[in-house]
């Protein structure tokens, strides 16, 4: 059930993320066009790609820790046995959750000081900055605690205990298929 919501929520946030992208390209190509070609420019596309990059940022890192396609070492871990790669990666969950509760509350304190507060060319309230911290630690809370459960239940085998990749070439590129 845990594991559906999440792999729902990632291709949709792939598919924001893709949007994201494009409105980004058509409003800075568009803008250096109109500046450069015409002397004028559209208002917004400065301030919306910044923040359509902030929220693009956070979509993609809940969908690289979904696919476990962060970069990372594994050379102390790789000397390790089972038992060994198990307890620092039960240990590596537990603080990453609470760095997760950490993002969460300080995204949540600055959505809330800032509510009130306006952008300067969209003038919409500020706090939409801080959403997407919100919204990467509920998304990335859930993932490792469905990845905890799956490691204390025995789920995982020896070699799914490594939960990085050493290179930017990830085995799964493209498949949409997690490690």
């Amino acid at each position: 059930m845990v594991r559906n919501l999440i792999d729902h929520s990632c291709r949709l946030l792939s598919g924001l993320i893709a949007a994201s992208l494009a409105l980004m390209v058509v409003l800075v190509f568009g803008n250096v066009v109109l500046r450069y070609g015409f002397n004028s420019g559209i208002t917004v596309s400065e301030e919306l790609s910044r923040w359509l990059f902030v929220w693009m940022t956070f979509m993609g890192a809940v969908v690289a820790l979904r696919d476990r396609d962060h970069l990372g070492t594994d050379m102390l871990i790789g000397k390790l046995g089972p038992a060994g790669k198990k307890f620092c990666l039960f240990l590596t969950y537990l603080l990453m959750l609470g760095c997760c509760a950490l993002l969460f509350k300080g995204s949540w304190d600055q959505a809330v000081i800032n509510w009130t507060s306006t952008s300067a060319v969209m003038e919409v309230s500020m706090s939409w900055v801080y959403f997407p911290g919100i919204l990467f630690a509920v998304l990335g809370g859930l993932i490792l605690l469905a990845d905890l459960l799956d490691l204390v239940t025995g789920r995982l085998k020896d070699d799914e205990l490594t939960m990085i990749q050493e290179s930017e070439e990830s085995p799964h590129a493209g498949t949409g298929e997690a490690h």
